[in-house]
Formats: C-alpha cells, structure tokens, sequence
C-alpha cells in the first residue's frame, strides 16, 4: 500500500446518505464534496457541512484546491433560503458558510454571504454562525459588509506560508490576507484561519506565519496535513507525523495564538462546533 493511500480516511456511504439527500433535494454544494475533504463521511454522519454558495465554479486555480476553475455560473436568488431549509431539515445548531471566490461579482459576493447570514439569523436566531470567507480582492467595501453581519467567527485561510504564494496561489496575496484579518480583529470580531504543511515549507516559515497571525489578532489556528486531492493538484512534498503536528500546535501557541487545533485530518472547518465551545471555555 502506497504512502498516499494511508492518509486517507475510509468513505462509510452509510453515513452520508442523509444529509446528501437533504443537500440534492435543495439543490446545494458543500466544500466537503467540491473540495474531496478526507473527513466528509465523519461529518455528515453527525449531520454537518460546510455549505458552499455563488456556485461550484471558482474564477481562481490555486494549484492544491479540488475545486474547479472554469467560468463561473449564474447566482441563484433563493440559495439563502434553500440553506435555511437545509439547516433546519438537518437540525444543525453550527453551521459554516463559505464560497467559491467570485472576483467577477461586485464586492466579490459579498452580499450574498450578508443574504445567507440574515436570512438564517431571521429562522434561527440561536444558530451560531461561522463563515470562512475569501478575500474579496482586498475590497474595503465588502469588508464592511461583512463586518456588519451577526456572526460568531469571522474565518479566512492563509493556506500556506508566504514563501510559497507566488507558485501556488499566484492570484492571491499573503499581505493581502492579514491585513483581512486585521480589518476584522480590529473591529472585535472572533478572527480564525487555517494552514496546510507538506506543500515545501520549513519551520521557520511556519514561525513566521505564527506570529503574523498573531500580529493581526488571529485568535483560533487550525493546522493540517495537505493530501492531494486529485492527479491534476501538485504533489505531497512531505507527510507529517503525529508528534510533529503536536509539536507545530505548542510552537503556534508559543507565538501567542489562543487556540491552536493541529493534525493530520485537520480542516478549517473540521469539528468546528466543538472549536468554537474550547474557545468558550
């Protein structure tokens, strides 16, 4: 058995059948499907996911993403509520939200992200809502929007160390992406992000990272394993082991982030819910 193959967790069909037919019937996408997520049958089979909305194609090709670059579609108007009627069906306390980027959309679909939280505040006012969001090309404007909304986490990924930017998200920004996260920690909102390691990096890359999340406020990191997703993504560089993802967890908090979630299968929306109690507490 390769090495690939031991990294990924078992698929029980079982598990998903419920919620993705909540999902078919409602005619919506999930990251955890678009993006191959290796935990989807675990989630889902304790009814969660992370919606995905403006559609499954993205107007980026960020070199690790399973998400599919091509022209983007059509917004659907009633996609705000047929999430409501998905997080209700599905009886879901937590939820997060998030998109493809859209940089063919006024304030990069910013208001619809604003359609989707109101739209659930308005059926569900004790749902916690978390969004993890893109960034928007660095549109004051739809920060604005977005920091208007009730929500319980502001989320956005650097994905990775900054070194690595130019080669595989050339159309992103690391600069870009903290001062996002600053805007947001500055205006009180619960700021979180997520990084990936086996892509090249070292660990002075991901010190700096560190600190650079905790210099603009970041207060919740999670920290996994990338595992290619399909032929067409670049190649794993380096897996991780157990005690270095540990290791990685206490040297983050080292750096003054609060609260640090590290390992193998990690996501940015993996176990969110209980991420969100441990910060609680």
């Amino acid at each position: 058995m390769s090495e690939y193959s031991t990294q990924k967790k078992k698929i029980r069909l079982s598990e998903l059948h419920n919620v993705l037919s909540v999902l078919r019937q409602n005619g919506l996408h999930t990251v955890c499907e678009e993006a191959r997520c290796p935990n989807i049958s675990e989630c889902m089979g304790k009814k969660r996911a992370t919606f995905m909305i403006m559609g499954e194609g993205c107007t980026r090709g960020c070199r690790f993403c399973a998400v599919r670059e091509y022209t983007p579609s059509v917004i659907d108007e009633d996609e705000a509520l047929r999430v409501r009627d998905a997080v209700l069906s599905l009886g879901i306390r937590y939820v997060v939200i998030t998109s493809v980027t859209r940089d063919d959309l006024p304030y990069g679909g910013a208001r619809y992200f604003e359609k989707v939280v109101n739209t659930l505040r308005e059926s569900a006012p004790d749902l916690k809502i978390e969004i993890l969001i893109p960034d928007f090309r660095g549109d004051r404007e739809a920060y604005e929007i977005i920091s208007n909304l009730k929500i319980d986490i502001l989320n956005h990924n650097i994905e990775m160390i900054k070194r690595l930017y130019p080669a595989l998200r050339p159309e992103a920004d690391y600069e870009r992406s903290l001062n996002l996260l600053r805007y947001f920690s500055e205006r009180g909102l619960f700021t979180k992000s997520g990084i990936m390691v086996g892509l090249g990096e070292d660990i002075a890359d991901l010190r700096e990272s560190f600190e650079d999340l905790r210099n603009v406020g970041v207060r919740m990191l999670t920290i996994g394993q990338y595992l290619r997703p399909t032929l067409d993504n670049i190649d794993v560089v380096r897996y991780y082991s157990d005690e270095e993802f540990e290791h990685l967890k206490r040297l983050a908090m080292e750096c003054g982030i609060e609260y640090v979630y590290s390992g193998r299968f990690v996501r940015s929306s993996y176990s969110a819910e209980e991420q969100y109690k441990g910060a609680l507490r």
